[in-house]
């Protein structure tokens, strides 16, 4: 498929080794934009004015900031805002979010799906959100699941472009009462489920609810995120996913500091295609622990699960550990990063492709002192870059592990 690097007139050049978008296809993947110059770090134009302290918050000024770069990204590619079909939005507080959500209007009247997280980092001090948007050229359209709440922010439930489905992340809330009791571990049955094991069943519930709105269901996930506040939820929440998903889809989960209603311990984020389509698994990629697959293919587009440092027999394995007979010859997040990578290659190789043809890449880092030396790493691979999002998070699902990468490639 045709593909093109994009770059905004008026975005600023990056300093790490990405690229600001790629068009595959009508399909524009956009890098991650946070609210600097990478000149001075956060600019005047995207920080309160002290001479002005009542007139505009930070995180409206960085959140016009940040819009406005990745619409010049989106004019690059000869389409608009609205042609988004999939945001995320990474927040470093959460009590920025009802300020954040009225910018948000001003740039999408009609607004898209959307998934809004607290991460523990981003990559500039001072930086307190950091956006992600996937656009889409051509007919669209809205889609509400019949059982699904109704959100109290700005965004819609799905979109539906051509074959493929666009969710909204979805969490445990009827926005009405916060986490609804059908949600809840019931006091009077305390040994009868579980909070995460209830959220989960509540999620995907309304989840398929949207799917269906959309003509399609579960077997048509081709690509799943899951954002867990607590990672000891996990092997309790994975039950659950298996009735839901007898055959699973790649999977990506980190663990994240927070989400929009108190009590919620799970986001939910899928994307959907309706057709054939083929599981990938990499020849030299561990096995799963976990009930999630390493890529499916669907048409020309290749969804990877989320990879670890890990060999899902004794957590990370010494080749992807420094080596204490020689400590100064290579980092572990360095050892990791040529570890999950060259997996990840694996997958590739099996579908056809390889890691040149990624669209677009996420990164998620438990430390962001880490990611200069990622980022060197990343050059080996990647000479020609892709769009590229980066953010720090709480915990990864093996002890050890520093970095989770998560790729989409389009086949040449």
């Amino acid at each position: 498929m045709k593909r093109e690097v994009i770059s905004g007139k008026t975005t600023p050049a990056p300093m790490a080794h990405y690229s600001q978008g790629i068009v595959a296809g009508d399909t524009l993947y956009a890098a991650g934009q946070i609210a600097s110059d990478y000149k001075t770090g956060v600019p005047p134009e995207a920080r309160q004015d002290p001479a002005f302290p009542y007139y505009g918050s930070d995180i409206q000024k960085q959140a016009r900031y940040v819009l406005n770069n990745i619409r010049s990204v989106f004019h690059a590619a000869g389409c608009d805002f609205k042609d988004v079909v999939k945001s995320q939005v990474f927040l470093t507080d959460l009590r920025d979010f009802y300020y954040f959500d009225q910018v948000w209007k001003e740039f999408f009247p009609s607004p898209p799906p959307r998934t809004t997280v607290q991460v523990s980092g981003l990559l500039v001090p001072g930086c307190r959100v950091e956006i992600d948007l996937w656009g889409i050229k051509g007919k669209k359209e809205v889609i509400t699941g019949a059982k699904t709440p109704t959100p109290m922010a700005h965004y819609s439930q799905g979109v539906l472009a051509g074959d493929t489905l666009y969710a909204a992340g979805q969490i445990a809330s009827d926005y009405r009462t916060g986490v609804p009791p059908e949600a809840r571990q019931d006091p009077a049955f305390p040994y009868y489920g579980s909070d995460i094991q209830k959220q989960a069943r509540y999620v995907l519930g309304n989840l398929r609810s949207v799917f269906q709105g959309a003509g399609c269901d579960f077997e048509d996930v081709v690509k799943s995120q899951v954002f867990l506040t607590d990672l000891n939820d996990f092997y309790f929440f994975d039950q659950v996913w298996k009735e839901f998903f007898p055959s699973p889809p790649p999977r990506t989960t980190v663990q994240v500091s927070g989400l929009l209603v108190p009590g919620c311990r799970v986001e939910i984020d899928l994307w959907g295609v309706k057709g054939e389509k083929r599981v990938i698994s990499g020849a030299k990629t561990p096995t799963p622990m976990a009930h999630y697959c390493q890529g499916i293919l669907a048409g020309e587009t290749l969804y990877a699960a989320g990879q670890i440092a890990s060999d899902y027999k004794t957590g990370v394995p010494p080749e992807a550990r420094q080596d204490p007979a020689f400590p100064y010859y290579g980092s572990d997040i360095q050892k990791q990063a040529r570890y999950v990578l060259n997996n990840l290659r694996s997958v590739f190789q099996a579908a056809g492709c390889d890691l040149k043809d990624t669209v677009k890449s996420q990164v998620f880092l438990t430390d962001l002192d880490d990611f200069y030396y990622f980022d060197q790493v990343w050059k080996e691979f990647f000479p020609t870059p892709p769009p590229r999002t980066t953010v720090q998070v709480s915990g990864l699902l093996v002890p050890g592990c520093r970095v989770e990468i998560d790729l989409t490639a389009v086949l040449p």
